[in-house]
């Protein structure tokens, strides 16, 4: 562009607003892939807790217990939560609700910033999948246990599930009276 020389707008002023708010390709990342676009004004607590259905206390036990902090405080010291706080906040309700204990997901969480230097907020960052009170992160076509660093693979997990019922299953038949004339199980 010449300097000087203002742009011709061709667009509404409307329809560069759509634009602007329309979700990328990539779910919460901006259009390249990076950063996650900014959805508007920081939200407050009341907001956040309508929006995720959560309650204030859990929001303000979370930020002070470290789980997840908003990014905003005000003059007066009122939170306020950005949309990658909000990416954040639901992967953690969604581990709670997955059977994962709040301090699992914290010990999770900081093990992460020390696998992964570069991943500041790992909540928002990261895919994060709960398989029992484990939490596994796919990441680069790959899976590993966020506390250990281990990688697992899904088949893996999956015999882990069925030796847990073949166990179960076994445990059951031993406890079940023996029928006459059957032969003993052998170990």
């Amino acid at each position: 562009m010449v300097r000087g020389s203002v742009p011709r707008r061709t667009a509404s002023s409307s329809a560069r607003r759509a634009r602007a708010t329309r979700p990328s390709a990539r779910a919460g990342r901006g259009p390249g892939g990076g950063e996650p676009q900014d959805a508007g004004r920081p939200l407050r607590t009341r907001e956040v807790a309508q929006l995720l259905d959560v309650s204030r206390r859990q929001l303000q036990y979370w930020a002070k217990t470290d789980l997840v902090r908003p990014s905003h405080r005000t003059e007066g010291g009122h939170h306020r939560y950005t949309f990658r706080d909000l990416v954040a906040l639901k992967a953690a309700k969604r581990l709670i609700d997955a059977g994962v204990s709040v301090q699992r997901i914290r010990t999770s969480i900081g093990a992460l910033r020390k696998i992964l230097p570069s991943v500041t907020q790992p909540l928002a960052e990261l895919v994060l999948v709960a398989t029992g009170d484990v939490v596994l992160v796919l990441r680069d076509g790959s899976a590993f246990e966020a506390v250990s660093g281990q990688e697992w693979v899904f088949e893996v997990a999956r015999f882990q599930r069925e030796v847990a019922a073949f166990q179960r299953a076994r445990g059951e038949r031993a406890r079940r009276p023996a029928r006459r004339g059957a032969p003993a199980e052998q170990s």
